[in-house]
This record gives C-alpha cells, structure tokens and sequence, in this order.
C-alpha cells in the first residue's frame, strides 16, 4: 500500500523556515565567537572556551536536527535516535510484562533506576566524576525510540565510579506494535557499557564513551534478570543482521543481530523490593532496596552462543 503524501500547509512551510533560520543563526553566531577568540590572554581563552558551547551545543546540534531530518527514515529500524536525531545504541533486548513486574525484576537482578536529567542531576554527574565520587542514581542521556525518550532507565556502577557502568534503557511499545516478522512484545530496550567520559565525535559534547561490543552488555543483562525467579528468556536468532557502525556519539558498535525476549509476566511486582531511584518517566520517587555490589561482585552477563 502506497503511503499517503504529506499535504503542504502554509504552517508547515513557516515551520520548515524558522527551523532552517534558527539552525543557520547559530551557525553565525558561532563564527563570530570563532573570529573574535583569536586574541592572547585570558579573554581569549574565554572566548574560545564561549566557541566550543556554541558549536558543541547549539550549532552541531541544531546541524544533525536538519540533515538527519532529511535523511534518517522515521520508521522503526532497530536503533535508538539521539535528541539530534543521530541513530544511536542499537535495539538489543526485548521484554513481555507490565511495567511494575520489570521494576521488581530488574531490582530483584541489583540494578538501580537512574535519576531523571535535570539540572540538579545533570551538576551532581558532573561533581561525582571529577571527585571520583560513587552516584549510583545518576542520570542518562535521553535517547529515542517510537518518537519518544525512554520510559525506564537503569545502571549497574562499577567500583563506584560514575565514569564507568551498565546500563539499559527501555521504552513501552505502542498499543498493538508488533516485531519485524510478527512477533508481539511489550517493551523495547537498549543496553550498553559506559566506558569513560569524553566527547562525542558529532557534536563535540561531553558523554560518556561506550565498549564497541554491545552484545556483552546485553548478555550480561539477561544473565542478572534471568537469576530472577519467575523470570524467562526466549532469543530471537538473527532478528538483525550483524554489523559493526557507529552510534550518537560517535562511538562504534558491534553485534550479532540476536534479540533476546525477557519474559517477566511471572514476577510478583513487589513494590517494596523497588531499588532506590526514579520512574525516568514519571518522576515518581521508588522506596529504597537493597544495597547494589559493585565491582567483581556484580551479576556475570553470560558467555556469547555461537
């Protein structure tokens, strides 16, 4: 079936406009901070320091959102959107249940949903990991699947550094979605290994740099939740093609394609086993669990299948 054309409104025409104006405004204004940091001294460096926010976060930015707009299918292809609109970590995990059946299982497995990006968060992050002090709640970055950010979020730290930890993202799928193939599953997620801190290749901003082979962070995902009693794992050989390429940040990826499907529709919800944290989505405060090993002591992901 051919899919209906968009229809040209006068409104959509001024929207296009203002979107291309505003991208290339910040693009001048970057270059005239570029051309007036060429001078020695401390205002120098300020200005050139005043260049690099512009570029990283408001030119590059606002550069991906037009390009990508063009050139990024809006459809689902197994990979996360940055809020640039950049493909981002890659689809590798699936789950059936409900939303408080995952938050029981996923604190039963010891790990811990992470705070929503806000300022307060966004400046304890950043505090944590110049001290080198332990944040086990702290944020991450909004990535986007079904045209929205992710509905859960949740991390492992490792040995108490916030510059190192897993983590996995997951959305709700919309109400009668179904799999390429047919295959009917509740949620979606993504997970990966943060690695150190640094800057992203596209946008030049600071994030965090994740370990180019995805599959382990998912397998070691399923290895916590599936210790979980109640809890089952199905995978779905193949469902992607395997690929190496790069992610939002600029980082490279890897994975075999399979996709497995965490069943936790037998898991008593629980509330009070909740790890300490917040609903990413909701904002809601969750009661306090139990304390999260660190280091050597946390859930082994299990070997890779051929």
């Amino acid at each position: 079936m051919t899919p209906p054309r968009r229809r040209w409104s006068f409104g959509r025409a001024l929207d296009g406009f203002f979107f291309v104006f505003a991208g290339l405004a910040a693009i001048w204004l970057a270059y005239l901070g570029f051309t007036e940091s060429f001078s020695l001294g401390w205002g120098g460096v300020a200005m050139a320091i005043a260049f690099w926010v512009l570029l990283a976060y408001l030119v590059l930015p606002r550069l991906h959102r037009i390009l990508t707009a063009i050139y990024v299918p809006d459809y689902f292809m197994g990979r996360t959107r940055t809020s640039d609109g950049l493909l981002g970590d890659p689809v590798n995990l699936a789950f059936l249940g409900e939303r408080a059946q995952i938050q029981a299982a996923m604190a039963r497995a010891g790990w811990i949903a992470a705070d929503p990006v806000d300022l307060r968060s966004s400046w304890r992050i950043i505090a944590s990991t110049l001290r080198r002090r332990s944040y086990p709640r702290a944020p991450v970055s909004p990535l986007f699947l079904f045209g929205r950010m992710q509905d859960l979020a949740y991390q492992q730290e490792v040995a108490g550094s916030p510059a190192q930890r897993h983590h996995v993202r997951l959305w709700r799928c919309p109400d009668g979605w179904l799999l390429p193939g047919g295959r009917r599953v509740d949620w979606l997620a993504a997970g990966t290994f943060d690695r150190a801190v640094g800057l992203s290749l596209f946008t030049l901003q600071v994030t965090h740099r994740i370990d180019a082979d995805t599959d382990i962070e998912r397998d070691h995902i399923v290895g916590s939740v599936i210790a979980v009693p109640g809890v089952e794992v199905d995978v779905i050989r193949d469902f992607s093609t395997g690929y190496h390429s790069r992610n939002g940040g600029g980082d490279s990826i890897s994975t075999d394609g399979d996709l497995p499907i965490v069943d936790v529709r037998a898991v008593s919800p629980g509330g009070h086993e909740l790890s300490a944290g917040r609903d990413v989505s909701a904002g809601r405060d969750l009661p306090a669990g139990p304390d999260l090993p660190a280091g050597p002591d946390l859930p082994a992901g299990r070997e890779k299948t051929p």
